[in-house]
């Protein structure tokens, strides 16, 4: 695992160091078992402060990444192999892509733009789905955001026609409050 960060970056070393051995994680480069480092050498290869990257280990410790032992160091503890996430991550995590999505949305990027990077982001941790939302929701017959599933016929009456024709819809991917645009 080849970690880089930059010096010079507003976002703080110790932030880097934590989020650099994540995406290793997830690209695989990384397993299960694995050791990091030393904060020690870490620290002297960077050029930087010992406790700075043991405050990147200490954050991934928490998030439940690695594990930490006198014995052996600090080691991978999580991978995308390793089964089902642990409780309460899923709402954590929820809650940290809502603000994601809110800074986009604020910036002006567009349902389809972030659904494209989102899928792109994936696809370099290998996770690349056959197609994206709305091509699944066009192959199965259904509609995406802002498509008509009644042409012709908005608001009240699309919901009656859809009712009439006893058409079952999912639902979009909730989008936070925050991010329609």
């Amino acid at each position: 695992m080849n970690l880089t960060i930059d010096l010079d970056s507003d976002v703080p070393i110790y932030q880097q160091i934590r989020d650099r051995v994540v995406e290793a994680v997830a690209r695989g480069e990384a397993k299960e078992g694995d050791p990091l480092p030393s904060t020690r050498r870490l620290a002297t290869d960077f050029g930087i402060n010992f406790h700075t990257v043991n405050k990147a280990y200490d954050l991934l410790r928490q998030e439940g990444v690695i594990r930490v032992n006198r014995k052996s160091g600090a080691v991978i503890r999580r991978d995308p192999g390793s089964g089902a996430p642990e409780p309460g991550f899923g709402a954590q995590w929820r809650e940290r892509l809502r603000v994601l999505l809110a800074e986009a949305s604020v910036h002006g990027l567009t349902h389809e733009e972030i659904l494209r990077q989102c899928a792109e982001t994936l696809a370099g941790f290998g996770h690349a789905p056959e197609k994206t939302w709305p091509e699944q929701k066009a192959a199965q017959g259904k509609t995406g955001p802002g498509q008509n599933a009644a042409p012709g016929k908005s608001g009240p009456e699309q919901k009656a026609a859809q009712g009439k024709a006893g058409a079952r819809r999912e639902a979009a991917p909730p989008v936070p409050e925050e991010a329609v645009t």
